[in-house]
């Protein structure tokens, strides 16, 4: 079971869950606004998501069976324990309920257009993996994408099929507080790649990729990594400055400063120098955190406005 667990990257579909879920009940259940989906619709769609977040992962695990055999050998399942076989049959059957409950959710809002974003992001996950990946930042463009896209399928299931001229700006402005955190998500995801690929380098190179790290070497990717890491930074003061300071949200300005700006001011501060592969797994790992505390705030900041209206 727990091989199976690992091909599928769990802890990946855990965020995707929590990261959805956190904005349904920890963000727009608690404004007083109309949603289009059931809760037992909603979870159908975190289920679809889920599935087809963790075909992706077995996908991308079949293709890069020799990079994780040296990157990874304790996470490599394909070819070890479990069959490549088996793992294009999980990932078939994944991805088919994953598209197909996206084609029942559109029809449920009446919307079937909407179903063509399932399927764009199942063949996307297919094209990373087997040739996408091999491309200089576009890979981790696309799969940073594909994370924040994750966050606004919500505003276009749970509020755009709600809307009406009456309440249009209210749910606009619920959405675009939706693209904002997406956005950060981009950023961050993309640093997240960005980093993975230099932790990965060495496995990365002998399987003949093209990551930055590999083109550019390993420094100079350190260096990439630094300055761009400046980017959420100052997005996420700014965010703080504008829309939480202004606001006079103590408790979410506080959080936002332990829990996002000083994790990222520590990993600034520790990316250049890192050098052994502990070290960038461990900031690796900081970086998921800072995502995970950021889906988090959505709901810290709404009950910080709650009780102090």
């Amino acid at each position: 079971m727990i091989n199976y667990l690992k091909l599928i990257r769990y802890r990946h579909l855990l965020l995707i869950a929590f990261m959805q879920l956190i904005f349904r009940y920890g963000f727009l259940k608690l404004q007083n606004i109309p949603l289009s989906l059931l809760d037992w619709q909603y979870l159908l769609l975190v289920l679809s998501t889920a599935c087809l977040a963790a075909g992706g992962a077995i996908v991308n695990a079949i293709f890069q069976q020799e990079s994780d055999l040296e990157n990874k050998p304790k996470f490599q399942v394909v070819g070890q324990f479990i069959s490549e076989n088996t793992a294009y049959n999980l990932y078939a059957a994944l991805t088919f309920i994953g598209v197909s409950i996206g084609f029942y959710l559109s029809n449920v809002i009446q919307k079937p257009n909407f179903a063509i974003l399932f399927i764009l992001i199942a063949s996307t996950l297919y094209f990373y993996a087997s040739s996408i990946k091999n491309s200089v930042l576009v890979g981790n463009s696309i799969m940073a994408l594909v994370t924040s896209i994750y966050l606004l399928i919500i505003g276009l299931f749970d509020l755009l099929p709600a809307t009406y001229e009456g309440n249009k700006a209210i749910m606009g402005l619920h959405f675009s507080i939706l693209m904002d955190f997406a956005i950060f998500t981009f950023l961050l995801s993309l640093l997240i790649e960005l980093v993975s690929d230099i932790e990965n380098i060495k496995g990365d190179f002998n399987q003949g990729l093209r990551t930055l790290p590999i083109v550019i070497g390993d420094a100079k990717a350190k260096k990439v990594a630094f300055i761009f890491s400046f980017i959420p930074l100052f997005c996420v003061l700014y965010y703080l400055k504008v829309y939480i300071f202004n606001a006079n949200l103590f408790y979410s300005s506080l959080y936002g400063l332990i829990f996002i700006v000083s994790p990222l001011m520590y990993f600034s501060s520790k990316i250049i120098t890192a050098s052994e592969p502990k070290e960038i797994h461990q900031l690796n790992w900081i970086l998921k955190g800072i995502l995970f505390f950021t889906f988090l705030s959505i709901f810290v900041i709404s009950i910080n406005i709650k009780y102090n209206a």
